[in-house]
């Protein structure tokens, strides 16, 4: 099994797989050098990034992250500043230091290679990175893939079938599951909610104190992206000449925060929504919630329903919220993916709504089935989503595709918990085996290489 602190990573955007995956590629494959005593010898590191992070690679921040993680930045503890200044002096000054210890001469224009022509078979985002010493002789060359979320992938890992249909780190748990039937009938026969199931895998990998100040760190951290969002002004980075809006949304709810209009829910979860997403596309500070496109989903709907003036009281409900969530994440990540270059943004948003849905109907009280089903909406009315952002950027349609993301899946948990009958006709493994079916057929124009639908269409006019 995979933790649910697999699922919720802290790094930066605009993307987790376009960004925080090929930075982690990239500082992987230095500190693999160093380990094997090549890293002395080498003069001269080139990548050649393919597939979709060739395709999109350029308004994903792709070629900057690579360059970054050849230097040693980790996305978990990147500060913004710290990384724009070293890639400022990087292409002023030709040279890069390999992990900060072996200083070698790097152009971003000759040394790394968007060869968004090879189209790999194991995974669209594949990555190869290449060592040579003083002679151009080759020092150690490997091709790793960013799977989505900022999990990464070398290829002999993903030549690795599994024995059945999961993902096995080695980490046994007391309570395994493969699928959401299987999910249910853990909680059914152990009388354990999710989360409390949840919990009890988390035990496996680390003390209870560490999980949960693991889970802590990552709610805070979603609380920070939404504060800072609500306050930066301006046009955000690219080109597109897109306005932050959510400040402007926020001061109009501030002023009138008791307003009896109904329809003002939607603007709560807009306005946070769009504040994380915002920060997303600048480059600032996320949390992969599963991905870092669709980062505003989750925090939106756990900020405008987890928030009370007891710190305790708010301090649980989030716990059981992201337990809850990160159960419904780790079913779509073993049994699909959550790549947007594998499935589309239903990959994605329709998954972050997914995982949002069943996390607020277990703040609502729901029985496991219905948290299920609530996360079994959630994605039925995302499937065929495609991902086809303008300009190769994270910000059209993703900003608002994440709010109203958001205010899908408090619809979703509402129409599972008025859900009369026991059983439902679509379950939530037939679902997510849909929507894998779905990305399998999905045209790759509509699966973030921004060859199709609205990236094309937007520019044309």
């Amino acid at each position: 099994m995979l933790s649910v602190l697999d699922i919720f990573r802290i790094g930066i955007g605009p993307s987790s797989s376009h960004t925080v995956g090929p930075m982690r590629i990239a500082r992987t494959f230095v500190r693999a050098l160093e380990k094997s005593g090549k890293l002395g010898r080498a003069a001269r590191v080139a990548a050649e990034l393919q597939g979709s992070l060739a395709l999109t690679g350029v308004g994903h921040g792709t070629v900057d992250a690579t360059m970054l993680g050849l230097i040693g930045f980790a996305p978990d503890t990147t500060c913004p500043d710290e990384a724009a200044q070293a890639l400022a002096d990087l292409r002023q000054d030709k040279r890069l230091a390999l992990g900060g210890k072996r200083e070698i001469a790097f152009d971003p224009a000759a040394d790394i290679d968007l060869a968004g022509h090879i189209l790999p078979d194991l995974h669209p985002n594949g990555m190869k990175l290449t060592a040579f010493d003083g002679e151009g002789k080759v020092l150690a060359e490997r091709t790793y893939f960013s799977t989505g979320g900022g999990f990464v992938a070398s290829e002999a890992q993903l030549k690795r079938k599994p024995k059945d249909d999961r993902i096995n780190t080695g980490t046994q748990v007391p309570h395994d599951f493969g699928s959401a039937a299987e999910l249910l009938a853990a909680c059914k026969s152990t009388h354990l909610s999710i989360a409390e199931l949840m919990l009890a895998n988390e035990d496996a990998f680390r003390s209870r104190e560490k999980t949960m100040e693991g889970i802590d760190r990552v709610a805070k951290a979603m609380d920070q992206c939404i504060d800072r969002g609500l306050t930066q002004r301006g046009i955000l980075p690219g080109g597109l000449k897109v306005e932050r809006r959510a400040p402007d949304l926020w001061d109009k709810l501030s002023a009138n925060p008791q307003s009896n209009e109904r329809e003002q829910l939607f603007d709560w979860l807009n306005c946070f929504a769009m504040a994380v997403n915002e920060e997303n596309a600048a480059g600032g500070r996320v949390v992969t919630a599963p991905t870092n496109g669709a980062a505003g989903i989750i925090p939106s709907v756990i900020r405008f329903y987890c928030q009370t003036a007891d710190e305790q009281p708010c301090r649980d409900s989030r716990r059981t919220f992201l337990l809850t969530a990160g159960a419904i994440g780790l079913l779509y990540k073993q049994r699909a993916s959550i790549s947007g270059a594998e499935m589309g943004c239903q990959g994605e948003v329709g998954v972050a709504c997914s995982m949002a849905a069943g996390g607020l109907a277990a703040l609502w009280g729901a029985s496991p089935v219905q948290i299920a089903s609530a996360a079994e909406i959630g994605m039925e009315h995302n499937l065929g989503l495609t991902c086809d952002p303008v300009g190769g950027l994270v910000q059209v349609p993703c900003i608002e595709r994440n709010a109203i993301g958001a205010v899908k899946a408090v619809n979703a948990a509402r129409l599972a918990l008025h859900r009369t009958g026991a059983e439902t006709l679509v379950s939530l493994d037939q679902v997510i085996e849909t929507m894998r079916q779905t990305g399998l057929d999905m045209s790759n124009k509509y699966k973030e290489t921004s060859q199709g639908g609205l990236a094309v269409n937007v520019i044309e006019c």
